[in-house]
């Protein structure tokens, strides 16, 4: 039952093949730190391949046919991409569902305060983080800002080698004695998560003085006021490039890999999959990491609505036609896993773990302890699943996210379940999962690539 180390088996056109892919994944991950930026980077590459926005085709009367490749984008931070097939799509889609959201700190909307001649930005962490991990870091801060008068501002700051960075400050360990004595949990509380933002003194003011150099500097360059906060959406993440990891540069360190590095394989096979059977899918949304909630996330009805429009299109549309479409469709909920490391050995069961090297990864549940908030695949999809990816020579291991009773996860599978659909998750192993740094495996990169496409193209066979 032990899985190969595939890296012994790739030949050297197979390794060409390999670090491409993953050089432009590296770029993904540069270009894509938000859920906005990972959409239009999305939107972009879709339509070099011939995609077209879905609202255009209806505005224009057109009617979609086999072969025609469309998109929709859901306020700016969801899309998913369409290739119609040539079985009527009551019979059933091929899915790909990743989200595109990660761990990080959102700027609350009354953030800047001046204490002791130093300037702050208030911040509210998103998701699940060790926040002591978010202190002494070079952070930098992506989004948009709305100004009252509906102008767009795009914000990127710390990015560029000439941008200034920003930091948490944390107690020197000269005098963190008593601090080094609590929980992990509690050495840093939330409310201290605060940006220093900044600490020159606007002259000629006498009070808050720091605050009204900041808000002078932001009007300069960005022709914003203190309350255009109000209507800003502005995240911090870790500041810099991903970047190749090992002596052997065989791995990938960058922010935001969970789930960013299934968005990009999903993306990627989606993109390369042409002249299919079956109509085919892929859906990047937000908000997964707290639960899936809001109108971007996979809780919404966008998804639904979308595959509406789409049999309308395609002149196919019911009631019935879309109810039967989802529950016949076949889905990869495409998500990540957590990677053995030897050093927590005691986090994990070896003999269902899953490795660096040994390929893509199939949870078949998720949830945590009892299976709570899981979706539990059935036999006979991962049965099918095993059958194509082992004719198709794609690499493949499963796992359990970690001991029964240490903790758990969750992923959109659930939700996607809900229509009847078989869905089962399916991702890339990771280390680090929700740290600011994460590290994953060029290989295990390349084989879920591979097994994404392989899905798309044969599932339905």
């Amino acid at each position: 039952m032990e899985r190969k180390n595939v890296w012994n088996e790739y030949s050297k056109k197979e390794i060409k093949e390999l670090e491409k892919l993953n050089k432009k994944y590296r770029e993904f991950l540069d270009a894509g730190k938000t859920e906005r930026e990972c959409t239009a980077f999305a939107v972009k590459m879709a339509e070099k391949e011939g995609y077209r926005d879905l609202r255009d085709v209806i505005a224009e009367g057109d009617s979609l046919v086999p072969g025609d490749k469309v998109y929709a984008v859901n306020m700016k931070k969801s899309v998913v991409l369409f290739q119609i097939g040539r079985q009527p799509m009551e019979k059933g889609m091929a899915i790909l569902g990743a989200h595109i959201d990660s761990p990080r700190m959102d700027i609350k909307q009354n953030p800047l305060y001046e204490d002791t001649e130093l300037a702050y930005l208030d911040t509210h962490y998103y998701g699940g983080i060790k926040k002591y991990q978010w202190v002494t870091l070079p952070l930098a801060i992506h989004g948009v800002i709305i100004k009252s008068d509906g102008e767009t501002v795009d914000v990127c700051i710390g990015e560029d080698e000439k941008d200034p960075v920003f930091c948490v400050t944390d107690l020197l360990i000269h005098l963190a004695h008593e601090r080094m004595e609590k929980k992990a949990d509690k050495v840093i509380e939330g409310e201290a998560l605060d940006i220093l933002f900044g600490s020159q003194p606007l002259k000629g003011e006498e009070k808050d003085a720091v605050a009204a150099n900041v808000l002078a500097i932001l009007k300069k360059k960005y022709g914003v006021e203190e309350e255009d906060f109000l209507s800003a959406e502005l995240e911090v993440v870790p500041a810099g490039k991903a970047r190749e990891s090992g002596i052997d540069a065989s791995m990938i360190m960058g922010y935001g890999q969970d789930d960013r590095v299934c968005a990009y394989t999903s993306l990627a096979a989606m993109l390369e999959v042409e002249d299919t059977e079956f109509t085919t899918c892929c859906l990047l949304v937000d908000k997964e990491e707290v639960g899936s909630v809001g109108a971007t996330g996979m809780r919404s009805n966008f998804f639904e609505n979308t595959v509406a429009e789409l049999l309308a299109c395609a002149g196919q549309y019911t009631e019935l036609a879309l109810r039967r479409c989802l529950a016949n469709s076949k889905m990869l909920s495409s998500d990540v896993s957590a990677a053995y490391d030897p050093t927590y050995a005691s986090a994990y069961e070896k003999k269902n773990a899953a490795y660096f090297g040994r390929g893509m990864v199939f949870n078949k549940f998720t949830g945590s302890r009892g299976k709570s908030g899981s979706n539990d695949a059935n036999a006979e999809f991962m049965a099918r699943i095993r059958g194509i990816l082992q004719d198709s020579g794609v690499a493949y291991q499963t796992a359990e996210l970690g001991k029964v009773d240490i903790g758990g996860g969750g992923t959109i599978a659930y939700i996607m379940a809900l229509y009847g659909m078989d869905v089962i998750d399916c991702g890339v192993a990771v280390l680090n999962m929700h740290a600011p740094w994460e590290v994953t495996s060029k290989a295990d990169v390349y084989e879920t690539k591979k097994g994404y496409v392989v899905f798309l193209e044969k599932i339905f066979e």
